[in-house]
């Protein structure tokens, strides 16, 4: 069995050309036209917010968060998530999520929103954003739109646009 050395850091500057190859890895050349991708090209990750993973210093595994404005609600948007194959179903991408998650609510994020996986993430605190509440700039399957929100009235401020904000 392989030994691992796991270490989970704030995102800087130097992990930039590692945590592009891990995501060219996991999601291909398509990653770039998806909605979510798009609301990202709209400003810069809140780097304070955005986690790696190094395995005796190699950078496997990240996670950005992104401010968004999403209807009347101030929130981030979570991803993209990946993890190196060799990496995978280690419980990373899980506790990536977890120090992103609570290091967002500790900033005063109103809402962690994603368009992923519903068996994945549902385990996590997610929750289903009503269908259609939120439109993206592009197409986006709603039942895959999650989020965990701060308070029980975030889901009914959380109708409208979602975009970049400046944090």
């Amino acid at each position: 069995m392989k030994k691992h050395d796991l270490v989970y850091l704030t995102e800087d500057a130097t992990h930039h050309d590692a945590i592009e190859l891990i995501n060219e890895e996991a999601f291909g050349p398509g990653r770039f036209v998806r909605a979510a991708a798009r609301i990202r090209e709209q400003g810069p990750h809140d780097q304070a917010l955005s986690y790696i993973c190094a395995d005796r210093g190699e950078t496997i595994a990240s996670v950005r968060m992104t401010p968004v404005t999403a209807g009347g609600v101030k929130g981030h948007l979570l991803g993209p998530l990946a993890v190196r194959p060799s990496h995978k179903n280690m419980g990373i991408g899980r506790e990536l999520v977890r120090i992103a998650v609570e290091a967002a609510r500790k900033k005063g994020s109103e809402a962690i929103i994603l368009v992923g996986d519903p068996p994945y993430y549902m385990p996590l605190g997610f929750e289903k954003v009503a269908y259609g509440a939120l439109t993206f700039p592009g197409p986006v399957d709603p039942a895959r739109v999650l989020v965990i929100p701060a308070s029980p009235d975030t889901h009914d401020r959380m109708k409208g646009a979602i975009k970049w904000r400046a944090s």
